[in-house]
């Protein structure tokens, strides 16, 4: 069983920065593709970033393209959403995803198997 814990959420000003961290534990990183998903109020979820199990190849939504950019360390189990530029229309929860070892890595939610708990996002204007 893999578990994924996140981080790094909170409240920002339109145009700020975060980073968003997800730590995984219970298999072995390097085979697990990540995903990142996020779910507004009254919306459903959706797909922002993915990565491959070494890092090499990365999915964006088009709403994120040029702002937001995903990352891993394997060494720390760790995978990142660093995001720029923010808008208002960013604001939800973001939740990690990890897919079956050594499944491939996709935009679909249904790719995944194990997810976080999330972490809330808020984007002020």
């Amino acid at each position: 069983q893999v578990q994924l814990v996140e981080s790094g959420g909170g409240l920002v000003q339109v145009g700020g920065s975060l980073r968003l961290s997800c730590v995984a534990s219970g298999y072995t990183f390097s085979s697990l593709g990540m995903g990142w998903f996020r779910q507004a109020p009254g919306k459903e979820r959706e797909f922002v970033s993915a990565i491959n199990r070494s890092g090499s190849n990365t999915e964006y939504a088009d709403a994120v393209k040029g702002r937001f950019t995903v990352s891993r360390e394997n060494a720390k189990s760790t995978v990142y959403l660093q995001m720029n530029s923010l808008k208002p229309e960013d604001t939800a929860v973001y939740y990690c995803a990890a897919t079956r070892p050594w499944r491939f890595y996709g935009t679909n939610g249904n790719t995944y198997d194990y997810w976080g708990q999330g972490t809330q996002v808020t984007v002020s204007s």
